[in-house]
């Protein structure tokens, strides 16, 4: 597995290039843009893979993914990734203001025409017909040439899993992800998915990661927090059922409704934490590493630490102290 991270700034992410650290990743949100960040990751860093980790899949046109992406190949030559996430229902509908239905087929049929751009030839109609996307451009301006870029797709749920093994180049998994989710769910499926392909698809994944060694109780009161954040969303309540956290959920978004932080992060037990997060101090850290050692993503896995109520100060300590952890990896 390559030592991957979210991107932190440039100033921590050449400390962690320099220390070994092989891919960053970054995404969307209301106060940052994939293909902003990732313009800067490519700016900021020499050898390692970079790339969204996702990008709202929907929020832009098959178009503007790839062409972000064939611009950005020009600074990072055989670097990138393209990891797109279909978002919350709601994320699509309340935020974005675009069709959220059948988000599994809309997900496959953009990959289908993200790809269509990307293996353009100069000289050649671009086309694609599929369900949700249609392509018929005739580009006269000798710009294109097949890239051969992965494109990825974040699986959370079997059904997903089973479609990104299909028609993408591989899954990235939740920070949610367990040994038990990898192992009984999506691994099965991405078997299932891949079962005509010569090779298996790549596979990266989060890990919620707080390790501090002077304030360990703070790191595992922000990993609590962090995991109760995303589990106020029913997106995951066959994850939850899967693993009886039926109880300790309902808690939880009790406390969240009521606005209280410090209740969400009380309702997640010990059996969870230790379950999902890396936290604590760094010999705390080692020990469930070399404990989930089989359950982490196969290819690239991304230590990211908290980001629900943390500082950009405090993840960036985060940041810079799952460095101690690559000796893990080497």
């Amino acid at each position: 597995m390559r030592f991957g991270m979210p991107w932190p700034g440039i100033e921590v992410a050449r400390e962690a290039e320099h220390a070994g650290v092989e891919a960053f990743c970054t995404g969307d949100f209301v106060d940052h843009d994939a293909y902003t960040t990732l313009a800067e990751m490519a700016a900021g860093t020499e050898r390692a893979l970079i790339g969204p980790a996702i990008a709202y899949a929907f929020a832009r046109t098959p178009y503007a993914h790839a062409t972000a992406m064939r611009q950005l190949h020009a600074t990072a030559p055989g670097r990138l990734f393209l990891g797109l996430g279909t978002a919350a229902f709601r994320v699509n509908r309340d935020w974005l203001g675009v069709p959220a239905d059948r988000p599994v087929a809309r997900a496959a049929d953009t990959v289908g025409a993200v790809r269509a751009w990307l293996h353009a030839e100069n000289g050649e109609r671009v086309r694609y017909a599929g369900e949700f996307h249609t392509i018929d451009a005739d580009v006269r301006a000798p710009v294109l040439g097949r890239l051969e870029i992965p494109v990825l797709l974040a699986a959370f749920n079997r059904q997903m899993a089973v479609t990104a093994a299909r028609v993408s180049d591989g899954v990235i998994g939740h920070g949610l992800f367990t040994e038990s989710w990898w192992t009984d769910v999506v691994r099965p499926a991405v078997t299932a998915g891949s079962a005509d392909r010569g090779e298996p698809p790549l596979e990266h994944g989060w890990i919620i990661t707080a390790v501090d060694d002077a304030a360990p109780e703070r790191a595992i009161a922000d990993a609590r927090r962090m995991i109760a954040f995303y589990l106020t969303v029913k997106t995951y309540d066959p994850f939850v059922a899967h693993h009886g956290w039926e109880v300790p959920v309902a808690r939880l978004r009790e406390a969240f409704r009521k606005g209280d932080t410090d209740g969400m992060a009380a309702a997640v037990p010990d059996e969870m934490l230790t379950a999902i997060a890396v936290c604590g101090t760094t010999a705390d850290a080692r020990k469930t590493l070399a404990r989930r050692a089989k359950s982490l993503p196969r290819d690239v896995g991304y230590f990211a630490p908290p980001s629900f109520l943390v500082s950009h100060k405090r993840r960036a300590a985060y940041a810079r102290s799952s460095l101690d952890l690559l000796d893990d990896f080497t």
